[in-house]
């Protein structure tokens, strides 16, 4: 187990939120876990489900379609278009779960790569939203434990060395 605890920063009243994360590796190959396709499914998404890439066109100008499946068979996709990947300081992009009701539920993520001493890495993301609603929505939606999650599986996959 990690000792660096995922943080969600979900102020009242604000249409954004922030996830930070410290990784016990350096910023090239945190950089390269959340966005190369081979090692994303690795790790992204809650322990009890699968990933699979439908499509990452992992560039300025790209786009990306993502399935999370359950132990049941069901699948909850996600997309975004990818506005900036700037290697490996900085991805921008946005984010939809296409299993509303309604689709325009996007969201800008803003994720920042910082190098730390010590060949550590600090991982924060800003994610702004169309309004409070949604953004209270994807903080009720259970999102903490996918997060959390996730980064738990990204420092395992970090501690085995096989980036």
């Amino acid at each position: 187990m990690s000792k660096n605890k995922t943080t969600i920063i979900a102020d009242k009243g604000k249409q954004e939120l922030f996830i930070i994360r410290e990784f016990e590796a350096p910023r090239e190959l945190v950089f390269k876990a959340f966005n190369d396709p081979e090692l994303l499914v690795q790790w992204l998404g809650p322990c009890d489900m699968t990933m699979e890439i439908e499509k990452l066109d992992n560039r300025s100008g790209g786009s990306y379609r993502f399935l999370h499946c359950d132990t049941k068979g069901n699948k909850y996709a996600f997309n975004g278009a990818i506005h900036e990947v700037t290697a490996p300081e900085r991805v921008i992009r946005t984010f939809e779960f296409e299993g509303l009701p309604e689709r325009g539920h996007v969201s800008l993520e803003i994720a920042l790569f910082e190098a730390l001493e010590n060949n550590r890495t600090k991982v924060t993301v800003q994610s702004i939203f169309k309004s409070v609603e949604d953004r209270d929505g994807m903080v009720m939606s259970g999102m903490e434990h996918g997060v959390v999650d996730s980064h738990n599986s990204l420092d395992a996959l970090l501690a085995k060395g096989i980036i």
